[in-house]
């Protein structure tokens, strides 16, 4: 038979499916007819745009073959062997089995350390919150502080709330309980909420009281709840708990003025024979000592007490006010008409305050140079201004009177 030539001319944009029918067409076979094409060594060449030319030193030999199915399944058994003699030699299934394990043991891993920084980022969050708790509630202090006309030179919010914390880490309190620091800051925060913006019981005032009965327990060596038989805190289960709220239910109520006579009358019955052990004194110690704190602004220094008075007789003028509006009877002490600045204090340092820190001085001598004698000259100063403020007043009557005759 003669071999007849035919050249195939293709374009490079022409897809491989292309270049096969375009074979297929030349050779008369139909367009579904699996193709591969052989170069003269027997090797497969790619059907594609990027094939070489078939030429004298490139030789496709036969050229075209067709239906080679057999071959085809024959290759497809060939390499079957040989991915199975693969994973025999190199264990795949073993392999993928180790594999798996480890990446079950690594999620788990990876689910444990997620839970760990979700409790660290939970933790840091808890923190965030709270400073910007911190730094709202110091913002509204200030504004609060620009509305009241009186002086106040007291610490501000932030300042307050760092030395309350000092007091009860140094006191031992958070480290002997247990108390979380920052379960202690939310608890500050929380009385600091549920205190009244009132010009003299707020929060400031608080911190004036409990700044006081630290200084009275340094001063006076007291170590009450250290006592074993004082310590209501050693067992926090209901019955301690419930020792703890009535303990502090009965110093609250140990503040409440009409109760003062009483209280102090109590203490000095026991100062004179008292016994630490014996929990009657020691509860009735506790009343006095929360109460001499309550009313200790006349201990500070002038430049901070007096700012107090300001405050109280303010609270004080408020509640007279509207007490009059709504046609309630008037306490002479809140009345606005007939209270001076010098009167209130000299009635109240003289009968009230020395002679409750000198009961408490015949048990400890050491608060007479910082407190008691503080008192006495604040009692001093009021009575001068009370004389100037007579004086003045008799001046106007005076000039009253004369104005008045020579207008006759």
């Amino acid at each position: 038979s003669s071999l007849i030539l035919l050249q195939v001319v293709f374009s490079r944009f022409c897809s491989p499916c292309d270049i096969k029918e375009l074979f297929c067409t030349a050779t008369g076979l139909s367009r579904n007819t699996t193709i591969s094409l052989l170069d003269s060594t027997g090797a497969m060449v790619s059907i594609d745009p990027t094939m070489p030319n078939n030429s004298e030193s490139h030789d496709y030999g036969c050229g075209l073959f067709s239906h080679l199915s057999d071959k085809e399944e024959l290759f497809q058994n060939v390499l079957t062997q040989v991915a199975e003699q693969f994973s025999r030699a190199f264990k795949i299934n073993e392999l993928k089995t180790e594999v798996t394990n480890r990446l079950a043991m690594l999620e788990k891993r990876v689910e444990l350390e997620g839970m760990k920084v979700v409790e660290i980022e939970k933790c840091r969050s808890d923190i965030k919150k709270l400073r910007e708790e911190m730094a709202s509630r110091n913002n509204s202090f200030l504004d609060d502080n620009k509305k009241l006309t009186p002086r106040r030179d007291v610490p501000s919010y932030p300042k307050m709330l760092s030395c309350l914390e000092h007091m009860y880490h140094d006191l031992g309190l958070v480290k002997d309980f247990n108390i979380n620091p920052i379960t202690l800051k939310r608890w500050l925060l929380c009385i600091h909420d549920n205190y009244r913006s009132n010009p003299f019981h707020n929060f400031r005032h608080c911190f004036c009281v409990t700044q006081m009965m630290y200084s009275m327990i340094y001063l006076c060596n007291l170590q009450i709840f250290s006592q074993p038989d004082c310590n209501i805190f050693a067992n926090f289960d209901p019955e301690a708990f419930k020792q703890i709220r009535q303990g502090t239910i009965t110093l609250i109520l140990a503040t409440d003025m009409a109760r003062h006579g009483e209280i102090l009358d109590s203490f000095r019955q026991k100062v004179d024979n008292f016994d630490f052990t014996d929990e009657e004194h020691v509860t009735c110690l506790k009343m006095v000592l929360i109460k001499c704190c309550d009313i200790s602004n006349e201990v500070r220094p002038m430049e901070v007490s007096e700012p107090w008075v300001d405050c109280l007789l303010e609270e004080y003028f408020m509640q007279s006010d509207r007490e009059k509006a709504e046609g309630l009877p008037v306490a002479p002490f809140m009345d606005r008409e007939k209270v001076t600045k010098p009167t209130a204090q000299i009635g109240f340092i003289k009968f009230v305050l020395i002679p409750m820190f000198e009961t408490v001085l015949k048990l400890f001598p050491q608060i007479e140079e910082v407190m008691v004698q503080p008192l006495r000259e604040s009692r001093d100063r009021y009575e001068e201004l009370k004389q100037i403020d007579d004086a003045m007043n008799e001046k106007k009557k005076s000039e009253n009177l004369t104005m008045g005759g020579k207008k006759k």
